[in-house]
């Protein structure tokens, strides 16, 4: 059968953009639809204007340092409403620079919805597509409990936030984790008065109780009130306010509620059923380890499968899923194999990749920890910036399980655990690579050296240094 296309791709997020982007670089014929806006959710409405709202919010109180993200002209105006400001960086970088990439990709774009009429067959804008391969990139959607009253609100997700026409005067988060954490502490800073709700007996519980203890603490600190172990049952409107009440009695009035509770599933108006392409009990697509759905010609990368909703992660197994179409049987990737890092960009940021210790305990894996705080550092110290600490799991042999960092720049110091782990490299390997000094980077090195020196504890090992010396 001849197709039209190589290749159909679903939505414009980061996974699609890979696979649009590579795709056509590499000679191949593509049509992508995109119904909304490109850069999916992390460009528009995630990643990138959270960040450009949390350097806003930590510059509120040394407003000279806006100058770099020229705001000078106007700071007063830009922190009381930012988000006019946020949305011209936006369209800029997505008309202006996004949207060249495209040249060579055949796009549909803010045409409707695409839906398939059979397993290579995609409909949109009333016209019919067909392609060899197919890759659904479509994201996720804020998940909304069922509260009583809140759809008689205004209720605030992801999704509209970046809309608002100023900074309200107090703010209700409902959630603890990244969305949560980071619009609570921007919010904080820009003058709302900040109230979190969580089910759970702290912030982020599934991850490192040292780790999530000095984010709390941070917040607290800074004026935010966390609702330990609460669940919002009803929500009433009062005075142009809003009253949560929650199931231990508690109320909280507030000008703005934020639901950031998660993230749901919704492809009914895909018709995934016309493709044959199967969805687990959640609604997320299910993958093999290749990106391969049900129908073996169609991938599906990025958040729609569920297994890491990260922009990041997104793009990368945007990336593998092209790939995996070119490569023989034994050189296809498996996506699950490249450990994912992630950040949390609160401050101190919250950084982690591979395996904490509730999953190397679950598996049974035998692991010592490694801790080195940036406060034990100089140039922390020097830099103002004591939070926060490294925190490794690794074996006696130097083997890399996974790895948090709390602190100044641990996003960017995270990546080269990841690659440590990706590429089976030992905490000598680490230590033997010289760090620039006195970079926060350091204590990379200091944790593999850490490492080495508890090796050293062993007599025999002491009684071999001293015979070979």
């Amino acid at each position: 059968m001849l197709y039209e296309y190589d290749a159909i791709v679903i939505g414009l997020g980061p996974a699609g953009m890979a696979v649009s982007i590579m795709g056509s670089e590499m000679g191949l014929k593509i049509c992508a639809i995109e119904m909304h806006r490109i850069g999916g959710e992390c460009m528009n409405v995630g990643c990138i204007p959270s960040k450009s709202l949390l350097r806003i919010a930590k510059y509120r109180t040394a407003p000279d340092k806006l100058k770099g993200m020229g705001l000078l002209e106007d700071i007063e105006t830009v922190i009381d409403q930012p988000f006019n400001k946020i949305q011209s960086y936006l369209d800029f970088i997505r008309d202006k620079k996004t949207m060249k990439m495209f040249d060579k990709v055949h796009l549909v774009y803010q045409k409707g919805p695409a839906k398939f009429v059979d397993p290579h067959t995609v409909e949109a804008d009333g016209k019919k597509y067909t392609a060899k391969r197919i890759f659904i990139c479509v994201g996720t959607r804020p998940a909304v409990p069922n509260f009583e009253g809140l759809d008689s609100i205004d209720y605030l997700t992801n999704e509209n936030i970046f809309e608002l026409e100023k900074i309200p005067d107090s703010l209700i988060v409902v959630g603890g984790g990244a969305i949560a954490c980071e619009m609570a502490q921007a919010f904080c800073r820009l003058g709302s008065k900040v109230t979190i709700v969580i089910r759970g007996p702290r912030l982020m519980w599934r991850e490192d109780s040292d780790a999530t203890g000095i984010i709390e603490k941070k917040f607290e600190d800074e004026g935010i009130t966390i609702l330990r172990e609460h669940k919002p049952i009803r929500f009433e409107k009062d005075s142009g306010n809003v009253v949560m009440i929650a199931d231990k009695g508690q109320t909280v009035t507030a000008e703005k509620v934020l639901i950031a509770a998660g993230r749901r599933y919704d492809y009914s108006k895909l018709g995934l059923d016309k493709a044959n392409v199967k969805t687990d009990q959640r609604g997320a697509i299910i993958v093999d380890k290749k990106l391969r759905t049900s129908q073996k010609h169609i991938f599906a990368p990025g958040d729609c499968n569920g297994h890491f909703l990260l922009s990041h992660a997104a793009m990368h197994q945007g990336m593998i899923a092209l790939m995996n179409c070119m490569m023989p049987g034994p050189f296809k990737m498996n996506f699950k194999k490249f450990p994912v890092p992630w950040t949390i960009f609160t401050e101190p940021a919250f950084s982690r990749v591979g395996m904490n210790e509730k999953d190397l305990t679950d598996k049974g894996v035998k692991y010592e920890i490694v801790r080195i705080n940036y406060g034990d550092y100089g140039a922390a110290i020097a830099e103002g910036v004591p939070e926060g600490f490294v925190k490794v799991f690794a074996s006696k042999a130097g083997r890399i399980y996974g790895a948090y960092i709390i602190g100044e720049n641990s996003g960017e110091l995270i990546n080269e655990w990841a690659m440590a782990i990706q590429n089976k490299l030992r905490m000598h390997k680490i230590m033997m690579q010289q760090h620039s000094f006195p970079t926060m980077g350091f204590l990379t090195k200091r944790a593999s050296e850490t490492w080495m020196m508890n090796r050293m504890k062993s007599p025999l090992l002491k009684k071999m240094c001293r015979w070979m010396y």
